[in-house]
């Protein structure tokens, strides 16, 4: 039996829903517990000094949680309480997710061994300053290697100067280019590594001095590529292959396959993915393309991959690679699902959509004392509450109407000035996009977009007006 009790704190509007939530985890997880319902509306307006006047922890509690909404240190309440404090979800319908999560966290997450080259493309046409700056920006999005693009059928005649400047600014750099004069300049300047090699200039490699990727003399097929590795094997220049993977409806699943065959015939050979090829050239978000590509590289042993975020619409593959390669080593090496591990790749939709229901949001109509607005987004509506007021409507325009219809002789609320007007017509916008993308709604929250989320700083909840009303986190 266990002897954990943990002491929950909260205010007047959440202990209902509080309460039901608990009794179940409770009984699943197995602990003891209570619930300290203090004497404020919103709990997500508690403070840890206006805590400390009016809790009561039981002698028997091991541990108390508030609200994940608590803003200053808790050090203060755990010494007034002699157990831990900790801050719990910040919906309290999370609280489930947050047991289960508590106990099957990876301590080990994180860990990769694919390495990330990022490509500048027409590198030649940027200024030295835009060329260090996009090289930066790659860097802190997760590149290991920035890799320098040239124009084909154009020498450039300053790639040694740029690749030097990379450099001494502490990068790691490839050259991407096929031509000899250009890459003898990009190695000696000290690019690490050459993209790419084939009949047409493997001769060339030995006087290099580095590491090379070779490719098939002809595209759609491993034509030259046998050779190719043969020879550079024979001058001992390391080698890297990459088959080549071909766009959707240009030989795809083929160039997968060539993959496969690479690794039959070359079981311990490094291998590199050129995955651009698949986010750049098809009109889908590139993070769960980016996201399968790596999976298939981590379990062939494909340990580099060389992307690039030109299109719009892969414009974050760096970092989404970068997240990528970290689940994939998980799913491979713990023979895990890749499921419920890294929700900052889920950026669409949201990895749980939480509803209170029709009969919980009445109940919480009735029990506001306050006329300020509460907004929620479930069932295909946006639900407005106030004191004893509960309107809905899937057109964020129409509730509007319906409110303004609301207060003495049908006249509006006297609280819906032009500033509480914005306010309410920005958050119904949010609440709507939540609708039709399956999202959850927060309100005063930034909508959940994975990695890509901008934190949205509340106004709202900064006030905390004197009575403690406001909008229920809980």
């Amino acid at each position: 039996m266990s002897t954990e009790h943990i002491h929950f704190v909260t205010g007047r509007l959440a202990e209902p829903s509080l309460r039901a939530v608990v009794a179940e985890l409770a009984a699943r997880v197995g602990f003891a517990y209570s619930i300290d319902v203090l004497p404020i509306s919103v709990a997500a307006l508690m403070t840890p000094k206006w805590i400390l006047r009016h809790w009561h922890v039981p002698a028997e509690a091991t541990q108390v949680m508030i609200t994940g909404y608590c803003d200053g240190e808790v050090a203060e309440l755990a010494e007034a309480a002699s157990v831990p404090v900790v801050r719990g979800p910040r919906d309290l319908r999370q609280l489930p997710e947050y047991f289960g999560r508590q106990s099957k966290a990876a301590e080990d997450y994180g860990m990769y061994d694919i390495e990330i080259l990022a490509e500048i493309n027409y590198a030649p046409r940027l200024s030295r300053e835009a060329l260090l700056a996009a090289a930066d920006a790659l860097r802190q999005d997760g590149a290991d290697v920035i890799d320098v693009g040239c124009e084909p059928g154009q020498a450039w005649g300053g790639v040694g100067e740029a690749v030097r400047a990379l450099c001494d600014a502490g990068h790691r750099v490839s050259i991407d280019s096929m031509n000899v004069d250009e890459i003898t300049a990009a190695t000696r300047a000290g690019a690490e590594l050459v993209l790419s090699v084939d009949r047409t200039n493997r001769a060339a490699a030995a006087d290099w001095g580095v590491e090379v990727v070779a490719i098939p003399d002809a595209p759609g097929t491993l034509d030259g590529l046998d050779a190719t590795v043969e020879c550079l094997s024979k001058a001992s220049v390391p080698t890297r292959i990459d088959p080549v993977l071909e766009p959707i409806g240009y030989g795809f699943a083929n160039s997968l396959g060539r993959y496969l065959e690479v690794r039959r015939r070359f079981p311990d050979a490094p291998m590199l993915m050129g995955i651009g090829n698949l986010t750049e050239l098809t009109d889908a978000d590139s993070a769960a393309i980016n996201v399968m590509l790596l999976g298939f590289c981590q379990e062939l042993g494909v340990r580099s991959v060389l992307t690039t975020q030109v299109i719009n619409w892969a414009r974050s593959s760096v970092r989404e690679c970068d997240l990528a390669r970290r689940l994939v080593y998980h799913a491979v090496t713990r023979r895990t699902l890749p499921k419920h591990v890294e929700p900052r790749l889920v950026a669409l939709r949201d990895v749980h959509t939480l509803r209170h229901g029709p009969a919980a949001l009445d109940r919480l109509a009735a029990s506001i004392k306050d006329n300020n607005y509460r907004l929620f987004a479930e069932d295909g509506a946006i639900h407005l509450l106030s004191s004893h007021l509960h309107l809905s409507d899937a057109d964020p325009f129409l509730l509007f109407d319906k409110l303004r219809a609301t207060g003495p002789d049908g006249g509006g609320p006297k609280n819906l000035d032009a500033s509480h007007a914005f306010y309410l017509g920005y958050e119904m916008a949010k609440a709507a996009t939540a609708l039709a993308l399956g999202k959850d709604y927060r309100q005063d929250e930034s909508l959940d977009w994975g990695f890509l989320t901008v934190p949205e700083t509340s106004h709202r909840l900064g006030k905390k007006p004197k009575d403690f009303g406001g909008s229920p986190k809980e």
